[in-house]
């Protein structure tokens, strides 16, 4: 691991599976560069409170912001008019039952003032592996039988690493993400990492947290 001293405190990642501490990212949260996206490596980057985002044309770019979006899964907000969503028996939920499609629906999905997508193939191939292994896991919804929401991410087993969220239907991904929160808060999970501040997440109730805090739940010491 090479730190580039011209542009400190950006560290060059070589084939040894390690990262340099969290504490060395810039002001917007890079840390490292280079690597690659095996299993193993993703797994360490997730418990190390890292996590890779980078576009196609791009060196992998492995990132730890601070502060760190987070959400309490309690603390997950409804609105009324979700609670009519939720109860009225228009959406259903499954999980894992297509992971790949819901991968392929997050990468492909069009967004607001967004172009092209982070998932890149090699992204889409790292996480199918994390899948086998029983790391990457999905969330599904459906409407009369098509597919038309969900979410994917990693679960560490007390904190679940939210990816990217899809929806060709009002609400869906919000239904899918609702859904998640209630199920981890019941089984007790720390915490869901949101990575990043987005007005729709402060929404459902997603806060901001001194990533050093955030490391400390990674780590089981809250």
């Amino acid at each position: 691991m090479q730190k580039d001293r011209e542009h400190n405190p950006l560290f060059f990642l070589t084939e040894r599976l390690e990262f340099p501490s969290v504490e060395n990212a810039n002001s917007e949260g890079l840390l490292a560069v280079g690597g690659d996206l095996s299993p193993e490596r993703l797994l360490l980057a997730y418990q190390s409170g890292i996590f890779p985002w980078f576009n196609e044309d791009s060196l992998i770019l492995w990132w730890s912001p601070d502060p760190r979006m987070i959400l309490f899964p309690e603390k997950i907000k409804i609105s009324k008019s979700m609670r009519k969503v939720l109860n009225g028996g228009r959406f259903q939920l499954t999980k894992n039952t297509c992971f790949e499609e819901v991968l392929h629906q997050c990468a492909t999905v069009k967004r607001a003032n967004q172009q092209g997508t982070w998932i890149t193939n090699n992204m889409k191939s790292a996480y199918k592996e994390l899948h086998k292994k029983g790391y990457a896991k999905s969330y599904e919804v459906w409407e009369k039988g098509t597919l038309v929401g969900g979410l994917y991410g990693v679960d560490l087993g007390h904190v679940f690493c939210g990816e990217s969220m899809f929806s060709i239907a009002d609400n869906a991904s919000k239904f899918a993400f609702i859904r998640l929160a209630q199920e981890l808060a019941s089984k007790n999970y720390n915490l869901i990492d949101c990575q990043l501040h987005t007005d729709h997440l402060e929404s459902l109730g997603a806060e901001e947290m001194p990533r050093s805090q955030f490391i400390n739940f990674l780590q089981g010491k809250n």
